[in-house]
């Protein structure tokens, strides 16, 4: 009754209580039966019934939410009131509850004040285990931690004003945090480690936050934090490695919160990884890093309850394993990660002391003949894998001395030579070791385990962890194997992986599709004597799955590799037109997401085809490509259909217009879809890929598109006009400045044309289009996009134009001087921005992408000496630890903006920005040549311009053209 009287008194007030509100139901609560039903409330806080208790506190919460605390100003004094009075324990619970639900609506204008008056009767709750039991010192805890996190998101504004508050009121806190840490973990007692937990949630804040004050108090909490750290193992191994139920699974708290032994752990292990990563405390920890590592490594056991589990559902297993988890296993291991980042080597030789210790005890217990021997050497194998790259990087520079080649031979020999059936999540995590240290493996070792993962994954024995390992050995192993080896393997091992793509699952097939993907890779020539077998397979799990974009792409990428394994690419093509002719002829009348995914799959067989296969596909689906786009609603496939397109452009350049018997009308179909495109009608999703493809037209069909320059300018306005996506007026800023280059030697002519042409709001479409251009070239990513706009502004600016000197654009932010703007700041008035001409917009962005070039550079240099270091001496721990401390500066928001865009040729640009920076002759520009060359022969031959344009710029800025031009 209690709890149905709750949910009526939440709705009421929900839909009564505010008229403003989205769920209000007529009538309105009046004033004062407002007033009565507040006071009656608060009177009620001190039931001793705990349900009444609780469903008051959340009435009382739901009318604070829309109340307090203007039109309810007594709410505060009164829980205060409450809480003081120790004669009724159960008015501090109802106030306590009420806290706590009112803790979700605190911010920064109310924290400071209730702080100072709130957290006397939380200490004098958490210190008073005589009156108040666990769960009402865990709620005062609770409600501590709210505040102190508003408090610490001031802090970066208000740094001293915190400071002061916190400096007098931290020793007795830290105080009874070590009092409460300081005796062993009770393992039948779940409010014992919710307590705990919500002091490790105060202390994560205090070392995140005030790292500095809580340096001189870290010795407070230290041992009494260890005594809970060692404790803690013994309970989580009696009751969650070893025991085969957890009797306190599925128990909550008052506030929903469940009383979970491994949240209590993860708790711990996080807030370890904030002392590791603290600059200052990890000095301390560092003294015992080797006891650390030596007793976190035990915690990444699997327990009971996931072996039952992943044993029982193998996709869960490799769910689990291929995503960060919530779990003591992924807890670990980030642990070990950063104790690698704060104490470098000395990381690196704790954890591997504590590995060999921990092994050498595995072995005793497998001797003694106990069951779960294998979970510790699971566990240790687990740690090394998270940790393989700087322990490759570190074995490969001599930096250790171990031989980790030895070791894990010794172990992975071991483990292989058991039974199929025994310990199949022991061999699977060898298995995906062997992966990770593939290159400590000899050629004849390496091909042992080949064979034994092709063997494991074609057996009957239902051990599914087995095979999620050796698929990700195969993956790894099959790219480095001796093709004459792969050759007599190649019938089984495909017949294993397609027998297992039919059982696969959804979580499983990713992980198929991959090992496919390779084992067509590593087959070669051999590919073609299985083409026939392997395509249909891998055509319909793509079909099947033609909806899900990750198994779809993944089953595409399989069937690009058979593509271009030699002799595969035409009975593939011959065998999957005819099915896409048909797809997309008849567009209207297939299932869902069949067109879109067809769509990619041309786009795919397009790519690097040659030109005879690119004219069979031009002949059969050019014509139904561009009727999709012209006449789809789904923006989905017209997004398809535009890379299609483009993929068509890029495979047949010149050469395409000569494919049909009109090239006239052929011309006129690319035209017409790039208007439908820059349609200023249509939703923005739907053009999102056009400069993909209008760039292509630009390159490959220079002369042709230089006649409709003025219809495509247009089209462009209209369409940037109508825009609701940055990312899609950035790339129309893209085009324009192809454009620019595509005008060149006569750029001022495009300078002209825009003046003629209309744009709403602004004088002329020059003042437009630049206008946005200033805003969005900070925004531009990709070294092929940004190479363009940088050299078409420096186009611009080298025609002289009277015209941009006329023009004013968005200059710098005015710095408010308030600093970070908090929650309660952030309803003033938005920023503001300076005001200047175009051609000192245009200068300034040069010097940025300066600055751009000259850190990559700088980067460069590092990296090189990086390297030398490594070969003279190895890791360098100082190096290491250097990379923790503070800079005595801050970078800009504009320099960390340019180090974050990255202009090599290496980025992860797609496909698409892939074929066009391939076609497009400008992506050879040396950029910072160009840029050196162009400020050269400005300050030489316009040195007044020069200087005018130099003295707006930011000091950074000027330094960096003080570099080029080696001036001063």
């Amino acid at each position: 009754m209690t709890h149905l009287a709750a949910v009526l008194v939440k709705q009421y007030i929900k839909q009564h209580w505010q008229e403003d509100d989205e769920s209000f139901v007529h009538p309105v609560v009046s004033s004062g039966e407002k007033e009565s039903i507040r006071e009656l409330l608060l009177f009620s806080l001190d039931d001793h019934h705990g349900k009444l208790r609780t469903a008051v506190a959340m009435a009382v919460a739901s009318i604070a939410h829309y109340d307090w605390p203007e039109d309810w100003p007594d709410l505060i004094p009164h829980l205060l009131r409450l809480l003081s009075d120790q004669s009724t324990i159960s008015g501090v619970g109802g106030a306590l509850r009420a806290l706590a639900l009112l803790s979700d609506d605190l911010d920064d204008s109310m924290v400071p004040k209730l702080a100072p008056v709130l957290f006397p009767h939380l200490l004098k709750i958490v210190s008073s285990p005589n009156l108040y039991g666990k769960p009402q010192r865990s709620k005062a805890l609770s409600i501590f931690h709210s505040c102190i996190s508003i408090l610490a998101s001031m802090s970066g504004v208000f740094w001293t004003e915190t400071r002061a508050f916190m400096m007098p009121i931290l020793k007795s806190w830290m105080e009874q945090f070590a009092i409460v840490l300081q005796t062993p973990v009770d393992a039948k007692d779940p409010d014992d480690w919710s307590i705990r937990m919500e002091v490790l949630k105060c202390l994560t804040q205090f070392v995140q936050n005030f790292p500095d004050l809580m340096e001189k108090e870290f010795s407070v909490f230290y041992y009494p934090l260890w005594g809970t750290f060692i404790s803690c193992f013994k309970v989580y191994e009696s009751s969650l490695i070893e025991g085969a139920e957890d009797p306190y699974v599925g128990l909550y708290d008052s506030d929903g919160k469940e009383k979970s032994l491994e949240s209590f752990v993860i708790q711990l292990f996080e807030f370890l990884i904030t002392v590791v990563g603290s600059r200052r405390l990890a000095k301390i920890m560092g003294r015992n890093v080797k006891e650390l590592v030596f007793y976190s490594i035990p915690f990444l056991q699997m327990t009971e309850e996931q072996v039952q589990s992943w044993s029982a559902d193998p996709n869960h297993y490799l769910a689990d394993e291929s995503d960060v988890s919530y779990s003591c296993r992924t807890s670990g291991s980030l642990l070990l990660e950063e104790v690698i980042n704060s104490f470098g080597l000395d990381g690196i030789n704790s954890i591997l002391e504590a590995v060999h210790k921990h092994y050498d005890d595995s072995i005793r217990s497998k001797n003694a003949g106990l069951s779960n021997w294998w979970r510790m050497r699971e566990a240790l194998i687990l740690s090394l894998c998270t940790i393989s790259d700087q322990l490759l990087e570190a074995q490969d520079s001599r930096s250790i001395d171990f031989s980790l080649a030895d070791f894990l031979h010794n172990i992975f020999i071991e483990g292989i030579g058991t039974e199929v059936h025994q310990f199949p999540f022991l061999r699977g995590r060898i298995f995906s070791a062997i992966a990770k240290f593939s290159s400590l493996i000899n050629q004849d070792i390496r091909q042992q385990f080949l064979l034994s993962a092709i063997q494991a994954i074609s057996t009957d024995v239902s051990c599914s962890p087995t095979k999620v390992g050796a698929c990700q050995a195969l993956s790894q192993l099959l790219t480095e194997c001796n093709p004459c080896f792969l050759q007599t393997q190649i019938f089984s091992l495909f017949s294993s992986l397609t027998d297992l793509l039919n059982k696969a699952s959804e979580e499983t097939l990713h992980l198929v599709l991959e090992t496919l993907k390779a084992a067509v890779k590593a087959g070669g020539e051999h590919s073609a004597s299985i083409e026939a077998i392997i395509s249909p397979i891998i055509l319909n799990t793509w079909l099947q799955h033609v909806s899900d974009p990750f198994i779809s792409i993944d089953a595409l990428e399989v069937l690009e590799e058979i593509k271009n394994a030699p002799g595969c690419m035409e009975p593939l093509v011959s065998r999957i037109l005819p099915s896409i002719k048909s797809i997309l002829e008849n567009p209207q009348i297939q299932s869902s997401g069949l067109v879109g995914g067809t769509l990619d799959l041309l786009t795919m067989l397009l790519k690097d085809s040659p030109p005879y296969l690119a004219k069979a596909l031009f002949d059969s689906c050019f014509n139904s490509v561009v009727n999709i786009l012209l006449l789809s609603d789904d923006y989905g496939e017209m997004q398809n259909a535009t890379q299609c397109l483009a993929g068509f452009v890029s495979a047949g350049k010149q050469e395409l217009l000569a494919w049909s018997s009109d090239p006239a009308i052929t011309m006129k179909s690319l035209f017409a879809a790039a208007s439908r495109l820059l349609d200023p009608d249509l939703e923005s999703s739907g053009s999102l890929f056009i400069s993909s493809y209008v760039l292509q037209l630009i390159v490959h069909f220079p002369s042709e598109m230089a006649v409709h320059i003025r219809d495509l300018m247009v089209a462009i306005v209209h369409r940037m006009e109508s825009c609701e996506i940055a990312g899609l007026r950035s790339s129309l800023i893209v085009i324009v400045a192809r454009l620019v280059h595509l005008c060149t030697p006569h750029v001022e002519q495009f300078i002209n044309l825009l003046l003629t042409i209309p744009a709403k709001g602004h004088e002329n479409s020059l003042v437009y289009i630049m206008s946005e251009w200033a805003k969005q070239q900070p925004e531009i990513q990709g070294s092929y996009q940004i190479k363009i706009t940088t050299t078409a502004l420096v186009l611009l600016l080298s025609t002289r134009h009277p015209e941009l000197a006329k023009v004013y654009v968005q200059g710098n932010i005015i710095k408010s001087g308030e600093g970070i703007v908090t929650r309660s700041r952030g309803k003033k008035a938005p920023e503001r921005w300076t005001i200047v001409s175009l051609p000192s917009k245009i200068f300034s962005h040069l010097a940025d992408s300066l600055i751009e070039i000259q850190e990559q550079e700088l980067e460069k240099e590092e990296d090189s000496e990086w390297e030398e270091d490594e070969g003279e001496g190895g890791l360098d721990q100082d190096v290491l630890l250097s990379s923790m401390e503070q800079s005595g500066s801050r970078p800009s928001v504009e320099q960390l903006s340019a180090m974050a865009r990255v202009l090599d040729d290496d980025d992860d640009d797609d496909d698409f920005e892939d074929l066009i920076k391939r076609a497009d002759p400008l992506n050879q520009i040396d950029l910072s040549g160009y840029l050196k060359e162009f400020l050269l022969n400005l300050s030489n031959q316009e040195g007044s311009l020069f200087e005018s344009l130099y003295r707006d710029l930011a000091e950074g800025q000027k330094e960096a053209i003080n570099r080029i031009l080696r001036r001063f």
